[in-house]
């Protein structure tokens, strides 16, 4: 399987984001990141970058793919999409959370979407898919202060 082919790749990457490696996974590659993941392939190996349980799709199906805005610590206001995107189910004592589903998303409302712990970030939705350019550009400066 694909999973298994990348295999070789992860304990070097394991070793280097132990280190301090600056990374940023959106999606799949908050899931990827995840010490722990919830609804998950049997087969499926976490990288352990972060403190965190995610759960996959955690939304639904792609047909309940969605938008909406979310605060976002350090940037304010971001336009957030959402396509079978997973949440945070737990985060570590040394995680912080960056945005939640707000309060009037029904199922979802309070939901964490958005996480950092030291030199990584993490969030559930494709910033990439709004034309803004703030999440990323924390990321750079992050990439930058290291």
């Amino acid at each position: 399987s694909d999973a298994r082919r990348i295999i070789p790749a992860q304990e070097p990457l394991r070793d280097r984001l132990a280190e301090g490696m600056p990374a940023y996974g959106s999606c799949a590659g908050m899931i990827l990141l995840a010490s722990e993941v919830l609804d998950g392939r049997p087969d499926q190996e976490q990288l352990g970058g972060l403190d965190v349980v995610v759960r996959r799709n955690a939304f639904g199906r792609q047909v309940d793919s969605f938008e909406t805005d979310l605060d976002f610590t350090g940037i304010g206001s971001v336009r957030a999409v959402f396509i079978r995107a997973p949440w945070v189910e737990k985060v570590g004592a040394d995680v912080e959370v960056l945005a939640a589903v707000p309060g009037d998303a029904e199922q979802a409302a309070g939901r964490v979407v958005a996480v950092r712990q030291g030199s990584v970030i993490a969030t559930a939705f494709h910033p990439e898919l709004t034309g803004d350019g703030r999440v990323h550009a924390l990321f750079a400066e992050l990439v930058r202060g290291r």
